[in-house]
């Protein structure tokens, strides 16, 4: 376990870390023309650690929207827990049009590392 200070350091590392990532994008509606319009999203910081150790890689997320269009549940189904943690954390603030009824999207979230151009 990480003391208080640690924590607080990494959170502020990847508050400020700068943002590497390529287009996020559902996968179920493109494939079944069923996706929802996204109103307002929030794009994931690229964790410092990640950085650290160069990682990049897809994350996938199965996304629960309410019929107003808030996220109701986020349940990853693949990617390294690292970048996990982040495309989670930024997909709870998106916010998607309105539809007749609660729907279940899964979006796609790739982090690119910096230094792999």
């Amino acid at each position: 376990m990480l003391p208080l200070w640690s924590k607080r350091a990494l959170s502020f590392a990847v508050l400020a870390a700068p943002l590497f990532l390529l287009e996020p994008r559902s996968i179920r509606g493109e494939e079944h023309g069923t996706q929802r319009e996204v109103k307002t999203r929030v794009m994931p910081a690229y964790p410092e650690i990640a950085r650290r150790m160069e990682l990049s890689g897809k994350v996938r997320l199965e996304v629960t929207i309410t019929a107003d269009g808030h996220v109701k549940n986020v349940h990853p189904v693949g990617g390294h827990p690292v970048l996990v943690d982040a495309a989670t954390s930024a997909i709870k603030g998106w916010r998607f049009a309105a539809a007749s009824s609660e729907t279940v999207e899964t979006i796609e979230i790739t982090f690119k590392d910096p230094k792999s151009n």
